[in-house]
């Protein structure tokens, strides 16, 4: 009997980015169901009673909540060392999980106030924004992917948040690429995959939903 797997989800969402591309990364076949964040479903509901946030994974009628949590659930489960997310050396596997860790807890903060601040804030929100990618791009270096020659956990970590470059540059009036130019060389290779590409929200459709969020606010 084949897996059932289900994908409740939001297209614009940079954690939801994730779990799609590790499954296409696998290349596990999946049901998406998309979501309204404004107005959450009963299966939204029942399947993530905790969080009540996408993205939620479910395998065989069982629940994973978390986006990291659900692409290492993915790497366990759909096994295959040539398509494996996670470094195999112990040592290597906690340091990807510190970096993603660091995006979780940093960068959605940074990104978030950028997109809904005006004035003052919104060029202190920039400034801050830049500092957090900074660590990223020093830690990413002169390697083609942030564990090396592969792209991995911290790449599918990150790379959701690029569908959203143009609304962060747009909305805030600043270059990206003239400050962060290694990073977005990384984003552009990212992007060649076919995996990424096609499971990435198109940059105007996330400009387009982070005005209206910003209308909400009663901003502009």
């Amino acid at each position: 009997m084949a897996d059932q797997v289900i994908l409740l989800d939001e297209n614009v969402s940079m954690f939801g980015m994730r779990v799609r591309i590790a499954l296409a990364d696998k290349g596990i076949k999946y049901e998406y169901k998309e979501q309204d964040l404004f107005n959450k479903s009963s299966p939204l509901l029942q399947m993530n009673p905790v969080h009540k946030k996408i993205p939620v994974l479910i395998h065989n009628g069982k629940p994973i909540c978390e986006s990291l949590v659900i692409v290492q659930y993915i790497d366990e489960v759909w096994n295959n060392d040539k398509s494996s997310l996670l470094p195999s050396d112990a040592y290597e596997r906690a340091q990807a999980r510190f970096w993603a860790d660091y995006v979780n807890k940093k960068v959605y903060d940074v990104a978030r106030k950028v997109l809904t601040k005006e004035g003052e804030e919104l060029e202190a929100a920039k400034e801050e924004f830049i500092g957090v990618w900074k660590v990223l791009e020093d830690e990413l270096g002169d390697k083609p992917y942030f564990e090396g020659e592969k792209f991995g956990f911290v790449d599918i970590a990150l790379v959701g948040f690029c569908s959203w470059f143009y609304a962060f540059e747009t909305i805030g009036n600043f270059s990206i690429e003239s400050r962060l130019p290694k990073l977005v060389s990384w984003a552009k290779r990212c992007m060649q995959k076919e995996t990424v590409s096609k499971s990435l929200c198109d940059e105007k459709v996330a400009y387009d939903f982070a005005m209206m969020v910003r209308k909400k606010l009663g901003i502009e």
